[in-house]
This record gives structure tokens, sequence and C-alpha cells, in this order.
């Protein structure tokens, strides 16, 4: 049986997510809803598919989920509207940028019975799902410390900054739920420390683009986390995890493996430039599970639940910047 999808939103990330649907045996894209008809518009040359309005597919028979790749702010609202018509909903992180909206539209989902898979693509992975593997194997024996990593080459437009919630809830998000995932325990301290050190105009904004933060749990595990803007030689997405009996790490991914040795030194090609090319495969696993998970009827691998928890620690280390504390999340 092959699930018949929607798209909603054709920008960047919704581009992403159709070239991910339609690299999925057992997955078709229907239709795409975009109010910009030129986006649309690719989106139907390249994938074969309708153009529709939002409400043409909620009360759609040839649609069994969509994908929600729309602007935050609406995220909640369609999640209620196509899980109350019957649709199971992917949703790019994060469900609202506001704890007690993202509370309630769980509790609306739940009362639906609706299905909801949020988009936190790093956990699919195959360096990262290896990874996970070699710690559920005992390789490392007990998670004792995290060490995790992410710089962006460069800030996204100054528009997008003012609507993404800050680096904290956008970017840094996508390590709160890796950490969480790799602890294996949930998270009772936050402490985070920010600055603006790449480009003054991103202050002047009200974020931050430079930041840190320290996650501990009850037994004591930790989790560091270094995020920035800008990083001047590529994408840098790397994990090591220490653990009782050693460690294992996830380096980052070059355009291609391979190290040229002359007289000048070692040299390796770049870095994937960007989410786009570097979690390509990251994106058509998860959807992939997606399918899988409503074929079979079991849970979903990343829930509301999961983006809930990690706004909370979105949050807990906005407190924490400034009161200048370690902060409970939640």
């Amino acid at each position: 049986m092959t699930l018949r999808i929607a798209i909603l939103g054709a920008g960047r990330i919704g581009k992403v997510h159709a070239r991910a649907v339609a690299s999925v045996p057992g997955a078709a894209l229907v239709a795409v809803a975009e109010p910009m008809a030129e986006a649309a518009k690719q989106i139907r040359a390249e994938f074969d598919c309708d153009i529709r309005e939002i409400d043409q597919i909620a009360a759609s028979d040839d649609v069994d989920a969509v994908v929600i790749c729309t602007p935050t702010d609406t995220h909640a609202n369609l999640i209620e509207q196509f899980t109350a018509a019957g649709k199971a909903v992917f949703c790019e992180k994060p469900i609202d940028l506001n704890v007690a909206r993202v509370r309630t539209c769980l509790k609306n989902v739940e009362a639906t019975g609706g299905r909801l898979m949020l988009g936190f693509n790093r956990r699919f992975d195959p360096d990262f799902m290896a990874l996970r593997a070699a710690i559920d194997d005992g390789r490392i024996g007990k998670v004792e410390m995290i060490t995790l990593t992410s710089r962006d080459p460069g800030p996204p437009p100054y528009d997008y900054i003012t609507r993404s919630g800050g680096i904290f809830r956008d970017m840094m998000i996508h390590d709160f739920d890796v950490a969480r995932w790799l602890l294996g325990e949930e998270v009772t301290s936050v402490q985070a420390a920010a600055s603006v050190l790449t480009d003054p105009e991103i202050g002047r904004l009200g974020d931050y683009d430079s930041v840190n933060v320290i996650l501990t749990t009850d037994s004591g595990k930790q989790c560091t986390i270094t995020n920035t803007r800008r990083a001047a030689y590529g994408y840098d997405q790397r994990i090591e995890v220490h653990g009782s009996n050693g460690s294992v790490s996830a380096r980052n991914t070059h355009e291609a493996n391979i190290e040229i040795a002359d007289a000048s030194g070692y040299h390796r090609p770049p870095l994937l430039n960007f989410f786009m090319t570097r979690y390509v495969t990251a994106y058509a696993n998860e959807i992939a599970a997606f399918v899988q998970a409503l074929e079979s009827g079991s849970d979903m691998p990343t829930t509301g639940l999961d983006g809930l928890k990690a706004l909370e620690l979105a949050e807990a280390a906005l407190k924490s910047v400034e009161t200048g504390a370690a902060v409970q999340p939640g």
C-alpha cells in the first residue's frame, strides 16, 4: 500500500522533504500547498503533483498524511486541523515557540487519536544511528559524558532570525533532542552562556550567535553543546560520547572521503556545505520511518513529547543566560 502524502509549504525545507518523500518506497507525493505560486509550480514540475489549498488537502480523500513545512507560527494550528481531519501528520520542529501552546496542541492531538511525528532528522543520520547502536550494544559501557558540536557555515537572513525564536529554539533544539536520545535520562539542570561574536546585527535583533550549554541529569551524566552561526571551514557536525569502558564518536562528513598528502602537508576535501546536503539520507530515513510506523501501527520514533522536552530545554537555556544560574527545565 502506498502512503499518499501532501507537502504544506514549498520553501527550503519543503523542497528537502518533497525530495525525501519521492525517494522513499511506499510513499507518493500527491499534492503541495504553497501561497507563493512560483515555488508551488517548481514542486509540481519536479514531482508531478497537484497544487491545492490547505483546506482542500484537509478534505481530500486521496491524501493520507501531510508533511508540515510552513512557518513555525502555523504549526500547532495545522497539526490540530489535520489530525482532526483524520490525516497522519509529520511536522518540522518546533510545534510552537510557546511551551503552553505546545502542551495544548498535544492534548488536542491525543483527544482525536491523531498520529503525529516530529522532524528531528539527526536521529536518522546513518553515522549517528551507528553511534547510538554502539552505545546500545554496550561497546563503551555506561554513558557518562557527551560533547555535541553544531556549527553553521553562516547565519540565516535577518528576517528569519526575527521569527525563528532564536538560536536555542531554532538551532540548538536539534542538539537538545540528540542529547536526550543519547543520555537515556531526562535533563534536570541547564547552564548556558551566550554571546554575539559574529555579527552585531544579530544582537540588535535580540538573538545570540555563539552559545554553549551544559546539561546534567540526576545521576550526574553531562552533555556539553556548542553552537555558532559561523564556521569558516563549513558545516561542522560532530558527536563524542564518553563511557565507562571507552568512547564512540561521529566525525564530520566531507565532499569525498579522501586525504591528499604532499609537500605542503595533509589535505582533505571541504565539509558538506549545509543541512540540505549533509542530511539528505537522514531526511529520507525519517520519512521512511514515518511511513513504516503508519503501516505497522507502531509508535512514532520521534513524538510531540520529544518536541516539548526539547523546547523546555531551550527555554531553560534562555533563562539561564538571563539569570546566570543553572535552571531546572519544565
